[in-house]
């Protein structure tokens, strides 16, 4: 699927994942309760950022389509075409999966 916004910099767009709506011993949870996810897809990548005294190019390390963990409160929520969406720094990324 591709997204009609392109991040600036260092940012990326991510579609976080479902949050856990059942325990493991199958106790569901209220959406009151539930944890916000920290698990998610890449969904677009912004070119990178640029070095402060050369001024070269630092391309992102990460592309579309990763899944990643990120940061609790990383990011900023935005809603596009009626889909809940984050966009984030690439250093707020944790690790790719």
């Amino acid at each position: 699927m591709s997204l009609n916004i392109k991040p600036l910099g260092d940012r990326v767009v991510v579609e976080a994942a479902a949050a856990e709506t059942k325990t493991a011993s199958g106790i569901y949870i209220p959406e009151t309760a539930q944890e916000k996810p920290q698990k998610g897809t890449i969904m677009a990548v912004g070119p990178g950022k640029y070095a402060d005294v050369s001024g070269a190019l630092i391309p992102m390390t990460i592309q579309v389509g990763d899944s990643i963990l990120y940061g609790k409160y990383a990011g900023t929520e935005i809603n596009i075409d009626g889909k809940e969406y984050l966009i984030m720094r690439e250093s707020d990324i944790y690790a790719v999966l």
